[in-house]
């Protein structure tokens, strides 16, 4: 089982979010683990040039999120840890979901599981949490659920993160489906396969892919 844990705080090592992540791989103890603190990477905005919907993995942004999204793509688990800014992930993280819209066009996390991992002074996670799932579900991965504290995080809350450990491991481990979860990312696949025909000559790399999956 290999986990990339993607940590969007700025303070990396110091951040109660990345705290409570440590928690849950305790927990999940995975055979490889991949950290990534974004704030040590190179991620610019989307200038929304459709490159990577004409050809897939390509970007003419020369940063480090294709080498990023390649991680993902070889996990089998993505934690996604963020701390709350203004009831959103910050701007890192937003920057990384910005870059990936080929990952939803083609659900390329489909048969993987991401899991959220939150932090706040006020404790309210709730709307964080929910646009971590959205993501999720958007690029065809299963939401494995969420562990969110407000800091500082304490011994109680660590023990939960370890148990929600466990339960991902399992989850991972037994190919586990949600199928309402499924029923969603099949109706995002079935509104998408309209517009990938419809824009079948703008975006060849996309509908190349669909077709090599035979879904078209």
């Amino acid at each position: 089982m290999k986990i990339v844990l993607i940590s969007a705080s700025p303070r990396k090592n110091n951040s109660q979010t990345f705290a409570l992540a440590q928690e849950v791989i305790k927990g999940c103890n995975p055979e490889q683990l991949e950290t990534i603190h974004l704030c040590d990477y190179k991620i610019e905005f989307c200038r929304h040039c459709e490159r990577c919907h004409r050809k897939i993995m390509d970007c003419p942004i020369k940063d480090d999120v294709l080498k990023i999204m390649k991680k993902m793509l070889a996990a089998d688990g993505i934690i996604l840890a963020s701390p709350n800014y203004i009831d959103c992930v910050t701007a890192s993280m937003k920057a990384l979901f910005d870059r990936s819209t080929h990952f939803i066009h083609c659900k390329r996390l489909l048969g993987k599981y991401i899991a959220g991992v939150v932090s706040s002074g006020a404790g309210y996670d709730e709307p964080v949490v929910n646009y971590i799932k959205h993501y999720a579900l958007t690029c065809g991965a299963q939401f494995a659920g969420s562990i969110s504290s407000r800091a500082p995080v304490d011994e109680k809350t660590k023990e939960k993160a370890r148990v929600f450990g466990e339960k991902l491991h399992s989850i991972i481990k037994n190919k586990k489906t949600f199928k309402n979860q499924l029923k969603i990312i099949e109706q995002g696949k079935a509104e998408f396969k309209d517009l990938i025909i419809l824009r079948k000559d703008s975006w060849r790399g996309e509908y190349e892919y669909w077709k090599k999956q035979n879904w078209i």
